[in-house]
């Protein structure tokens, strides 16, 4: 057999035994290893939004619970006087408080005449 023929004989049957090898490796090490850990990482992603939302909700409520009185009362306070306001404001106008100056009817301005101007020569 030539050289040329042997040499050839060897590279192919090396290609062949580390593709082995590597496909082996892959099929039989990798790929269960990755299959693990993507379903560890699924299991963890369905733990996390049920956990975010209690979180949300206890946070909020422990906002809500720590504002100061004082803050629900000035809320309170300047929303009641705007009611209070705007009741009166229906009350004695009646719908011209609704209407604003559309109801009101329009006045007769007496005319202003134009007073002579004092004009310099030039």
């Amino acid at each position: 057999m030539p050289v040329w023929a042997l040499m050839i004989i060897q590279v192919v049957l090396t290609v062949v035994s580390v593709a082995a090898v590597l496909f082996a490796f892959w099929y039989l090490v990798v790929r269960p290893w990755l299959a693990a850990k993507v379903q560890e990482l699924i299991e963890a992603a369905g733990e996390v939004e049920p956990k975010i939302a209690q979180g949300v909700q206890k946070g909020v409520a422990d906002a809500v619970r720590q504002l100061p009185q004082n803050a629900w009362d000035g809320a309170t306070k300047e929303s009641t006087k705007q009611f209070i306001k705007f009741g009166s404001n229906l009350f004695e106008n009646g719908l011209s408080s609704f209407l604003g100056a559309a109801a009101e009817p329009h006045k007769s301005k007496p005319e202003t005449r134009d007073k002579p101007r004092n004009r310099e020569n030039t």
